[in-house]
């Protein structure tokens, strides 16, 4: 008991919080009722263990569901690095460089960032995810990429299961063609039958686990490749943005100066290998970063800075013109508006016509920012 005590620690049980949040139990049951539904299809019904072919596929569907979890929950409960709380850079003299966040009481440290869910400064922040209710960033952004990977993978596995499935079972069910032209599927019997028969549950089962796999692999594949994206660059998804901003604000000024991201070693191996080490642990610590040649340590941060100055880059006023009223995915503001609603946790603000908000990013349909109340402003997304 002694030795249980020391190794689960009370932070750690106050890590597991995290799993009381609808990212990820909806996250986890998707998780489960396909694996679940998967093993059960193909033992029952699909292809038995008692067979070389069953016993491998079993296998492999056990494979990618702990696969599948390993990374899931390194991502959640390893974390993704915060700033010290108090940091400050060794050198007095550069803190001119940094930002200085009054929550963290602490200065941001190059690439970090604060998170107003975690309520800390962020190493090497790309966003917050709701479905591992934390942030992605330094330490789990390989973990997390890599759960990216193997969901789709081990849907995909399961999407062919589940569909093999349903034409082993119905073949015999179902009268396919017109008048004299049939399809044979006796190709499909098993000898001998199975002990549990197919029938209208089990079949609803394995139509919405179907449905739960292959959008899984759309949804979470099309995530895959745009951290690979951002990967293959050494960029974040904050990084990306500011570089966006970055290039407007010299192109609005007609400033004779280019901007260049000092992070990307100008090679997409080199790139590759600042994320995924074959030690499980990302180059550096976290707070000190290798620029390419030509860079100066903090020309991500300066820029920062030019940008916070500048108010035409960092929002920009708009009047409200119709009504909206805060929910989450309108579907009064057309199908399009519906279907690019961003995937966060921010509050949408409820908006009346007349009102003035501003704008500090923006989506093609959506924008980020703050409605204007008076003196002070409501920070959320906007339709």
């Amino acid at each position: 008991m002694g030795t249980f005590c020391s190794v689960v620690k009370f932070e750690n049980l106050q890590e597991l919080k995290r799993l009381c949040h609808w990212g990820p139990i909806i996250a986890l049951g998707v998780i489960a009722i396909c694996s679940t539904m998967a093993m059960i299809d193909s033992v029952l019904w699909y292809w038995p263990l008692h067979t070389t072919g069953g016993s491998v596929n079993f296998i492999m569907l056990i494979n990618w569901t702990v696969m599948i979890l390993y990374n899931y929950f390194n991502a959640m409960f390893v974390g993704p690095g915060f700033v010290p709380l108090g940091w400050k850079p060794e050198n007095s003299q550069d803190s001119v460089y940094l930002q200085y966040c009054k929550v963290c009481q602490a200065y941001k440290a190059p690439r970090s960032h604060h998170c107003r869910k975690c309520n800390r400064c962020v190493m090497k922040m790309d966003h917050h995810c709701p479905w591992i209710n934390n942030c992605c960033g330094y330490q789990n952004h390989a973990s997390f990429t890599l759960f990216l990977l193997l969901a789709p993978l081990g849907c995909i596995h399961a999407a062919f299961i589940f569909v093999m499935t349903m034409y082993t079972q119905l073949y015999n069910r179902l009268s396919f063609g017109w008048n004299t032209v049939k399809i044979d599927m006796s190709a499909a019997r098993r000898d001998p039958l199975p002990i549990i028969p197919f029938g209208l549950a089990a079949f609803a089962a394995t139509l919405f686990a179907l449905g739960l796999a292959l959008g899984t692999t759309i949804a979470v594949g099309m995530l895959f490749f745009i951290q690979m994206k951002i990967i293959l660059r050494n960029k974040t998804s904050i990084e990306s943005w500011i570089e966006e901003k970055a290039k407007d604000r010299i192109q609005y000024y007609q400033l004779d100066e280019v901007f260049v991201f000092p992070y990307d070693m100008g090679s997409r191996w080199k790139n590759f290998k600042q994320v995924f080490t074959w030690s499980g642990v990302p180059e550096g610590d976290g707070l000190d970063w290798p620029i390419r040649e030509g860079c100066h340590q903090y020309s991500l941060t300066i820029e920062q800075l030019k940008q916070k100055a500048d108010k035409r880059v960092r929002s920009v006023r708009y009047k409200v013109i119709e009504d909206y009223s805060g929910t989450c995915c309108p579907l009064n503001r057309g199908i399009k508006t519906f279907f690019t609603s961003p995937c966060t946790e921010e509050p949408r603000i409820r908006l009346q016509k007349g009102e003035f908000i501003l704008a500090t990013r923006g989506l093609r349909y959506w924008l980020y920012g703050d409605k204007i109340l008076d003196d002070s402003v409501l920070e959320g997304t906007l339709v």
